[in-house]
């Protein structure tokens, strides 16, 4: 039985890997959201001393930018598949280079560079949300329309404390409503459009100061599941 285990998961790896500009198969996202339960801690969340307990040897301008650098590793490690190579020079302390990664300067501290945007929007990555993203405490845009993203939104994205925009649109998110999205307090731009989100909506949500909110094309039970403002 173990053996025909390990050949299942063989074989939906392989299809993963093999997978281009097509959507995946509900056994490929149901593999990927397993893969990222195995990954999340006891609470769902990261210790807050996380960053202490990963050793490497880099040296990096600061420990932002270290911390950038262990969250976007963890990304580019629950990827499946990448046809297009977005992530294939994640490598190496310079997280600014990176495809995909924006750079600013520190909103408390101008003389520090950050990453301040992550946006792979039609790249058609498949993997799931790694729980150390909430490492990017800098972070004021996170953009993964047009993906094969599956499983949940992490606890550790409470963490994000500047995110201003979120759009994980066109994706095979599932569960509940992502309630940690109602703990960012500057988000003003929200899309989860076109998911596999089920159950109810917060009322909460709609007293959250928010300029733009996309719920529609998931099975939202409520009325609300068609709202959209802008």
């Amino acid at each position: 039985m173990q053996a025909s285990g390990c050949c299942c998961l063989l074989i939906l790896s392989l299809l993963l890997f093999s997978s281009s500009t097509f959507a995946l198969s509900d056994a490929e996202a149901l593999f990927i959201s397993r893969r990222q339960l195995l990954t999340l801690p006891e609470n769902g969340d990261l210790p807050d001393d996380y960053e202490f307990q990963v050793e490497l040897n880099l040296t990096f301008p600061s420990s932002r930018l270290r911390r950038a650098y262990i969250a976007l590793q963890a990304l580019k490690k629950a990827i499946f598949s990448d046809p297009f190579n977005t992530t294939a020079n994640w490598e190496g302390p310079d997280v600014c280079s990176y495809n995909g990664v924006f750079c600013a300067p520190a909103l408390d501290d101008p003389s520090l560079n950050v990453v301040a945007g992550l946006d792979v929007n039609g790249a058609d990555l498949a993997g799931f949300l790694p729980v150390e993203l909430g490492l990017l405490t800098d972070l004021a845009l996170f953009h993964i329309n047009s993906n094969r993203f599956c499983g949940i939104i992490p606890k550790s994205f409470s963490r994000l404390t500047l995110l201003y925009e979120l759009d994980v649109s066109n994706n095979r998110f599932v569960g509940p409503f992502p309630k940690v999205v109602m703990s960012i307090p500057e988000l003003k731009y929200l899309d989860l459009r076109y998911n596999d989100f089920e159950g109810c909506v917060p009322d909460e949500l709609f007293n959250k100061e928010l300029d733009a909110l996309f719920l529609n094309n998931n099975r939202f039970e409520d009325s609300v599941a068609a709202f959209q403002r802008v």
